[in-house]
This record gives structure tokens, sequence and C-alpha cells, in this order.
């Protein structure tokens, strides 16, 4: 019985020794830095620096972006306020002096002057200066080119 006893201890023994050498082998490749799981890890290691140093660089071009849609914005805010100061005036001009300035306009020019090309002109009247808050003076409206070289001469 002593002998059938020392047999399959050494029996186990064996075993287990076979069994420890087939795991320190998958170790070894599980570890291994070229095909491994290890180099697996060196790899995703190395793309979360890359993605790191990209998502810095996204983050900075997008600041930059956005300060300069900030400006723009700013820039566009400030001519809405003028166009919308622009419109306002334009209602308050009366409309005898936007009558008069469209019956001059569509009067032929005098024959003492020589023929000019003759120039395309837009239907829409070009907007007024507004009254200067400060003297509560207006300058006279200039609807046309003509009006205004008129009102130079």
């Amino acid at each position: 019985m002593a002998l059938i006893s020392d047999i399959l201890l050494i029996a186990g023994a064996l075993g287990a020794t076979l069994y420890c050498y087939v795991l320190a082998r998958r170790l070894r490749r599980f570890n291994d830095l070229e095909k491994g799981m290890g180099g697996a890890i060196a790899v995703l290691s190395a793309q979360v620096d890359d993605m790191t140093k990209v998502l810095k660089g996204a983050q900075f071009s997008a600041k930059s972006s956005t300060d300069s849609l900030e400006g723009l914005t700013g820039r566009a805010e400030d001519v809405a306020r003028r166009l919308e100061l622009l419109v306002a005036a334009m209602h308050d001009l009366p409309d005898d002096a936007v009558s008069d300035a469209t019956r001059k306009a569509s009067q032929p020019a005098p024959a003492a002057e020589a023929p000019r090309p003759a120039a395309p002109q837009t239907a829409a009247p070009k907007p007024a200066a507004p009254a200067s808050a400060e003297t509560g003076d207006t300058e006279p409206t200039v609807l046309f080119r003509r009006n205004a070289r008129e009102a130079a001469e």
C-alpha cells in the first residue's frame, strides 16, 4: 500500500510540474512585448499619449476659433446696431424730402452739361446719415449721386 501511495504521489507531483510548465509558457507569451498582451498594452499606451497630444491641439484650435467667432459676432452686432439707427433715421425723414429727391432724380440733365454715360441706378434709396445727438442738426438728405454732385456745386 505504501508503494501505491508513493507512485500516486510521484504522479501527482509530475502532473503539477507539467501544469506549472504549461502555465509558465502561457504567461511568457502573454507578457511578450512583441506579440503578446504586453505588446498590446505598450501599443495602446503609445496611442493614448498620441491621442492626448492631438486632443490638446484640437482644444487649442477650438479655443482660437471660438475667440475669432466672438470677435466677428461682436462686429456683426455693432453693424446691426448701426443699420437699425440708419433705418430709424430713414423713417424720421419727411415724406416731402423723399418725394422731392426722387422728382429731382427723374428730371433730365440740363443741356449745357456733357452727356454722361448711363449708369444703372438702384430703386432703393441710400440711407441718410443719422442726426447728431449732440447738436440736433441733420445733414441734407442725399438719395442719389447726382443729388450729391448738385449739392456740392
